[in-house]
């Protein structure tokens, strides 16, 4: 017996849980005689609905049912988007009644009595799509109320050789073949025990997130269980609450994003919506929801309006920002998910405006504004109490309840906090940051209250919510005077805090000063050329290659985009300026500023991967709340401090791929700014990334992996990957691979790849201050990873693919002769059935290297073979398995297992062409060759009979592939009565030779695993 725990014990381990832990009913779909082109579990469906929809008509029901199982046209987002409607708003239908027309709402789900609804997991669930002639059977499906809608993929925990990326692989294929199975689904899960993930069928597999709490606790979730994981979405209360409240789609024009809730997000507007309700009834404080730059805090936002909405009657919300920017993007987000809110944001012109919408309108309304709008007048906007005034970034300093006099004028001058609470006094006040309260801000505290729950740099890295931020420091490379630098520093921050106006007019004529000096034509040349050094040596390759400057001004920002342009004057498309315009611009500003219409197409263009804008010049635009996940790299030329440097740096702090950390350069100081503004983080967060310079983080890590990879390579010589010639450049990357395989130690490889990957991502960050010895020896040792990576994985090789991702990594640090070819004339992807490839690694003098390539070659086909052809598998399976063995075993060399490998190829290859030759197909050849297994069996019968039967016995498995027979015993036992009926016909099989019945029984049992 199979000591591995395997996929299918994983999976009854799951169903225990669900059934012992959750309190689910368990079935297993085998045994449910249905429709299976139908994915809904429709008794199931018609019994609940007509009992959470007592009094509503047996008509209205079948109606709601008909309307299930018709979503018109429409692509596969367009219809879940709908069924997300129905799910958690009801089905609209109308039905006639004693002649007259009456409509009503059928729920779907009984939001209010959860006990009331079915909860039950069905594993191994048909469905059919007979259009396109494809079954697939999903692992686990978890149901409500007949409903599909969570779709499980499991993975054996003990299987090295397969992963949970495959179980994402499965999910999508499942999308494409069966798609009218997720019309109905809410999300997807994809586990392997230690890896248990989260994410919708919009989601790219690094963004199916973990769920590590079941209370909202953030301790001791660095590496959270499979249980925690299940309980956690789907304990009963709370997957109704996820489902009615957490779950919503985002749409852009035609684009549809379909956003599930994290549990980061769930338990902290939980606490925030009852901290709200509270503070309604006392002071009007509900508090501050302090979540991480990237962390999804505006969808936070709307997840708790629309909470709100299901608790309070007909709530109004202000939303309050500092800038019309930020105004704009927020206003973007809640009007994409308009339909999850169920009515539309407006933006007010004016405090007039905001004035009249609040009066005119006493329930509902989702409001935007800007603090600036709040004059001084102290006339109350409205007295209503149940106005909930959401503020983004609540601490900023504009935001103070202070009121001071301007000793020029006499003027009395009163805080925008204070304005804005004169014009709404009995609203109730929530506050939303991305960075921390300052010890020293009493107002906001006095404003809005405490914090509400804290989400950390800390954790939201472990979650995989954000990656860490690094810093590099360049300022040295400018040769600017350390005294200057300090006097701007100094005087950008008395600019930046609430100081009287005659002050702050005073500060910006300092600043204008200091702006000469940093504008200088030969302080803006030596900046560029060292970005553009650094950018093109260093981070050009890297992810997309977006990367933003952060200029001192908007004069600074021309001069830096000019200066590019005239070095690199076909960068045209390249780099782009993004600010603000003004009727005192000069002239020659207009066209590459641009108008409004000409940012809003910039902005898409950065925030697609593949287009050719790929360096953002910008001022204060973009800097908050514009999110580009595959933004890597921020160069800074402009003193900022506490949350504003906080906020702008967080740019590069997105999930994105393999992304290890976003790198921030920097060219004015920001050293000091760093630590000061790191003083009211939490303390995880300065334990961790107190100090974020790569000197001190990165490089270190870099070094200490450099030297691992070389003691792995002792009595290796690989100097020829330093000379010119690439050829010998190909042959050195070739032998490491080779080098490595050669070792005895059965984990050599995969400590080889563990290590060169921790090398490679440290790397990424710190490539500038490696030395070119350095960075060399780094270069071989990841191009070595990547072909050792290659030949490894599953999947066919492509000798073109290898090519081009080694050239890519080499670009890095070798300025090279021309394109490596570390396989000579390789373009087209490795075929089995190809004699020149097969020869041409027969011959490679790497024999390791050449036996491994050789038997992964063999490993694909036959993992095809497994899934169609039970006796082709076995015959191959067990010859690889002999040569191998006999290899480790020594009874055999390397150069005798490659001749046996070369010699399985051919007959493979010899296997396929006999198929061809007889006019089958790759199924009937399956069937042919379990028919024609027994020794001596075409002493019984003519080949064209065993063709006919062969012809007949695949039709007849094609015409009842829908059934699971091979799980169900009476449709089983019904089967093999068909199956033997039919080879009767021909009495097959021949007497004494009847093992030969059970070969094609288990061929037809692969074929049914297989649809």
């Amino acid at each position: 017996m199979n000591s591995d725990f395997s996929e299918e014990k994983y999976e009854k381990a799951i169903l225990e849980l669900f059934q012992d832990v959750l309190g689910y009913h368990v079935e297993c779909g085998y045994d449910i005689d249905r429709d299976y082109e139908n994915p809904l579990y429709i008794p199931v469906l018609e019994d609940c609905l007509r009992s959470i929809n007592r009094d509503v008509p047996s008509e209205a029901i079948c109606e709601a049912i008909r309307r299930l199982q018709d979503f018109g046209l429409g692509n596969l987002e367009f219809k879940n988007n709908l069924f997300t409607s129905y799910l958690q708003n009801g089905i609209n239908v109308s039905y006639v009644s004693d002649g007259e027309e009456r409509h009503v709402i059928v729920k779907l789900i009984d939001f209010e009595d959860v006990d009331r609804n079915d909860f039950r997991v069905v594993n191994q669930w048909t469905v059919t799509n007979v259009s396109e002639d494809e079954t697939r059977r999903p692992d686990v499906v978890v149901f409500v109320n007949g409903l599909p809608l969570v779709v499980m993929e499991l993975k054996s925990p003990s299987r090295e050789e397969v992963d949970v990326s495959d179980a994402y692989t499965q999910l999508k294929n499942q999308m494409n073949k069966i798609p009218r199975l997720f019309y109905y689904n809410a999300f997807c899960v994809m586990s392997n025990m230690e890896i248990n993930k989260a994410g919708t069928l919009t989601s790219s597999e690094d963004r199916f997130m973990e769920w590590k709490s079941t209370d909202g606790s953030y301790e001791s979730t660095e590496f959270a269980d499979y249980n925690t994981f299940f309980e956690g979405i789907f304990e009963k209360n709370r997957f109704i609450d996820i489902l009615r409240n957490f779950l919503l789609f985002s749409k852009d024009g035609q684009s549809y994003s379909k956003i599930l809730g994290a549990y980061h997000q769930y338990f902290a507007v939980r606490k925030a919506v009852m901290s709200t309700l509270e503070a309604i009834k006392s002071n009007h404080k509900a508090g501050v929801f302090w979540h991480t730059q990237g962390s999804g805090k505006s969808l936070s936002m709307v997840f708790y309006v629309h909470l709100l909405e299901q608790l309070m009657s007909n709530p109004t919300f202000v939303v309050v920002t500092d800038r019309n920017d930020l105004d704009n993007q927020l206003f973007a987000q809640f009007s994409h998910c308009s339909e999850f809110l169920r009515q539309k944001p407006v933006q007010a012109e004016s405090k007039d405006d905001l004035k009249e919408l609040l009066n005119n309108r006493q329930a509902n309304g989702i409001f935007f504004t800007t603090i600036q709008k709040f004059d001084d007048s102290e006339e109350s906007l409205t007295d209503r109490d149940d106005v909930i005034v959401i503020t983004d970034e609540a601490h900023r300093s504009q935001y103070g309840l202070e009121t001071k006099v301007d000793t020029r004028t006499g003027k009395i001058i009163v805080g925008d906090a204070r304005r804005l609470r004169d014009a709404l006094p009995n609203a109730t006040y929530i506050g939303f940051t991305g960075t921390p309260i300052s010890s020293k801000d009493k107002s906001t505290r006095e404003i809005f209250g405490n914090y509400i729950d804290i989400y950390d740099m800390t954790q939201s890295v472990e979650d995989k919510a954000t990656v860490p931020i690094y810093y590099e420091d360049r300022v040295v490379n400018l040769k600017l005077d350390n005294d200057i630098l300090h006097e701007i520093d100094d005087k950008y921050d008395e600019l930046a805090m609430n100081a009287q106006n005659s002050d702050i007019e005073k500060s910006k004529k300092e600043l204008s000063r200091m702006e000469v000096i940093l504008g200088s034509k030969e302080t803006i040349n030596t900046l560029v050329d060292d970005i553009l050094k650094h950018y093109e040596e260093n981070r050009e390759y890297l992810l997309t290659g977006k990367a933003m400057i952060v200029a001192y001004s908007r004069d600074i920002a021309i001069k830096i985009y000019r200066r590019i342009l005239e070095i690199r004057p076909n960068w045209q498309k390249k780099v782009n300026v993004i600010m603000t315009s003004s009727n005192k611009d000069p002239e020659e500003w207009h066209e590459i500023i641009g108008t409004k219409k000409h940012k809003t197409e910039l902005a898409r263009k950065f925030k697609d991967d593949n287009d050719p804008f790929k360096i953002a010049i910008v001022v204060d635009m973009w800097l908050t709340g514009f999110d580009v996940p595959s933004l890597a790299t921020m160069y800074v030329y402009k003193p900022m401090k506490g949350h504003t440097l906080m906020q702008a740096i967080a740019r590069v702090n997105r999930v994105y791929k393999d992304k290890e950390g976003g790198l921030i350069v920097d060219y004015i100081g920001l050293s000091n700014a760093l630590k000061e503004a790191m003083k009211d983080y939490t303390a995880n967060d300065k334990k961790n990334y107190g100090d974020t310079s790569i000197e001190n983080t990165a490089y270190p890590e870099f070094q200490k992996q450099l030297e691992i990879c070389k003691d792995l390579f002792y009595g290796y010589n690989f100097s020829d990957f330093y000379g010119e010639s690439n050829l010998k450049r190909a042959d050195a990357i070739k032998g490491g691979v080779n080098f490595i395989e050669s070792k005895n130690s059965e984990d050599a490889e995969d400590i080889y790849l563990k290590e060169s990957l921790k090398l490679k991502q440290a790397l990424s960050l710190c490539r500038s201050k490696a030395t070119e010895d350095e960075r060399m020896d780094a270069a071989y040792f990841v191009a070595v990873r990547s072909l050792l990576s290659q030949i490894t994985k599953k999947g066919q090789i492509s000798l073109k693919e290898i090519n081009n991702q080694i050239n890519q990594l080499l670009k890095h640090s070798i300025k090279s002769n021309g394109i490596i070819n570390l396989f000579e004339g390789g373009q087209e992807e490795i075929s089995l059935f190809d004699p020149k490839y097969l020869e041409k690694i027969a011959t490679m003098p790497e024999v390791n290297l050449a036996r491994k390539m050789l038997e992964k070659i063999l490993n694909d086909q036959i993992r095809i073979y497994r899934k169609t052809n039970v006796v082709k598998s076995e015959q191959f399976s067990q010859l690889l398995n002999d040569t191998i063995n006999n290899y480790i075993n020594g009874h055999i060399t390397n150069e005798d297992v490659i001749t046996e490998l070369i010699k399985m190829g051919k007959d493979i290859k010899q296997a396929q062409n006999e198929g061809e030759k007889l006019g089958l197909t790759t199924e009937e050849q399956a069937f042919y060759d379990a028919i024609t297994k027994p020794e001596g069996i075409k002493d019984f019968y003519n080949n064209e009979e065993l063709i006919k039967m062969t012809h007949e016995l695949t039709r007849k498995l094609n015409e009842t592939k829908t059934i699971d027979w091979r799980k169900k015993k009476s449709a089983r036992a019904k089967m093999k009565v068909q199956v033997k009926r039919l080879l009767k016909q021909y009495d097959y099989p021949p007497k004494g030779l009847d093992e030969a019945m059970k070969t094609v029984i288990q061929q037809c049992e692969l074929m049914a695993d297989n649809l």
